[in-house]
């Protein structure tokens, strides 16, 4: 046991960053949760703020507004993930039936390449397309119709907008996954499926699907986590108070109620409920992939 241990001294070194990353950024910072139990302010500090025990609880659950925003976080957060969900995984197989490599390359950069741009970016690409009074869409719509749609301005429309635009960033770069499960699939499986008189459509229904099916269920565990995690920057860039009904989500609650206006201890308790009802998906979702054999764990 001594031995084994001194001979893997090296890797608890490369392994101890990782180790302290974790324990100063994600859960030491975990201790703070108890803000959402007390009255805090500044002056008195963690420790000697007043415990007022589930009050900003029973505040969160009384108040409509916060139930609305609850409501619109987890609508967007769901569409999010039944509708964009399945883009990956039809872009992977689609580049995984590319031939010729000097496309598949080409592509790949194309669609790959909107991860790495900001939400204010895209923010002014999407103000760019649809933006009322000069946006292209509706400079082609005058010359069709004689008049302009408020896309960000209709909640329907801008939902779609929204969906839209995240699709478009993170599709490409959630495809990676996928297409490294595909690497692993036996290709003689393949030349089997085609001798058998199998054509593509059939090859991808029997063979490559239930080959990256491990694959898809831990990505949709691991996405159900995030339902309520719809995301600060790709919300507030896009939302304006005319639609803020449906676009007012937690992460934009808590910015404004939170840090803009000093009340610390109810946005805490909003951000709690947050992470429970994450954790409480993600283990539902893997306990109905156990049923399948398909568990995370």
């Amino acid at each position: 046991m001594g031995l084994r241990l001194r001979r893997n001294i090296p890797i608890f070194i490369m392994f101890a960053p990782v180790i302290l990353f974790y324990l100063i950024f994600k859960y030491l910072p975990m201790l703070g949760v108890v803000i959402a139990f007390k009255d805090y302010n500044f002056i008195q500090g963690i420790m000697n703020s007043p415990w007022v025990g589930w009050k900003h609880f029973r505040v969160l659950f009384d108040n409509p507004q916060s139930l609305e925003i609850i409501r619109n976080t987890f609508v967007l957060g769901l569409l999010t993930v039944l509708i964009g969900f399945p883009f990956p995984i039809i872009l992977a197989i689609l580049l995984n039936e590319v031939r010729r490599m000097w496309f598949k390359r080409i592509v790949q950069t194309l669609v790959y390449l909107p991860h790495f741009f900001s939400w204010v970016i895209v923010g002014g690409v999407v103000l760019t397309l649809f933006s009322q009074e000069s946006g292209i869409v509706n400079h082609l719509l005058m010359r069709v119709t004689g008049e302009a749609y408020p896309f960000l301005y209709k909640s329907g429309s801008w939902i779609v907008i929204f969906l839209g635009s995240g699709i478009w960033k993170e599709t490409g770069f959630a495809a990676i996954i996928y297409l490294a499960a595909l690497s692993s699939i036996d290709t003689s499986l393949y030349e089997a499926a085609g001798i058998d008189g199998a054509n593509k459509w059939k090859q991808i229904i029997h063979i490559t699907i239930p080959g990256i099916a491990s694959t898809i269920i831990i990505m949709f565990i691991l996405s159900i986590g995030n339902v309520l995690e719809v995301g600060f920057d790709k919300v507030f860039v896009l939302q304006n108070p005319v639609v803020s009904s449906v676009s007012e989500v937690i992460s934009t609650y808590i910015y404004r109620i939170g840090i803009e206006g000093a009340q610390f201890s109810f946005t805490s308790a909003l951000g709690l409920f947050e992470s429970v009802v994450g954790l409480v998906l993600v283990l539902l979702a893997n306990r109905t992939a156990r049923k399948f054999g398909q568990g995370l764990w």
